[in-house]
């Protein structure tokens, strides 16, 4: 999508995603390597009753998914940073996860005509309309000189 077709209160959905038990384990060895994430067998013993996929998996596969429905074409080029960022239910091996992703507010930088600023928050919900994910996100728009 163009800056120009983001519209405030505008609703994008995205996915499904399966997350299957080796994409997590891959990921987790890499960059998250606890062991409710790493160990099959430990995390069945553990508080979470099974494995668990990492938090920063689970925003990645939201970042994929942000790129697909909206950000793949655009004129997007970052991004300062994230608001709040919410955990709400663990991401399991199998789950069939979705973004919705509501745009909060869409305007021109006071300061640099030539960049687009966005505002929007992401949930992502699995298979049983539970939030596993909530997010508050920022995205910068290169508008040209000639935008």
């Amino acid at each position: 999508m163009k800056f120009a077709e983001f519209k405030e209160g505008m609703l994008i959905h995205a996915g499904p995603v399966t997350v299957t038990e080796a994409e997590m384990l891959h990921f987790a060895r890499q960059y998250d390597p606890q062991w409710f994430h790493t160990d099959v067998e430990r995390a069945a013993q553990g508080r979470w009753g099974g494995l668990i996929a990492s938090g920063w998996h689970t925003c990645a596969l939201a970042m994929r998914m942000a790129v697909d429905a909206a950000l793949h074409d655009s004129e997007s080029f970052g991004s300062p940073g994230l608001g709040e960022v919410r955990w709400r239910v663990p991401v399991r091996p199998g789950d069939s996860l979705r973004l919705e992703a509501r745009v909060q507010a869409v305007r021109r930088s006071t300061s640099r005509a030539d960049l687009g600023i966005i505002s929007w928050n992401w949930i992502v919900l699995n298979q049983h309309d539970e939030a596993v994910l909530e997010l508050d996100a920022t995205s910068l728009f290169d508008l040209g000189e000639g935008s």
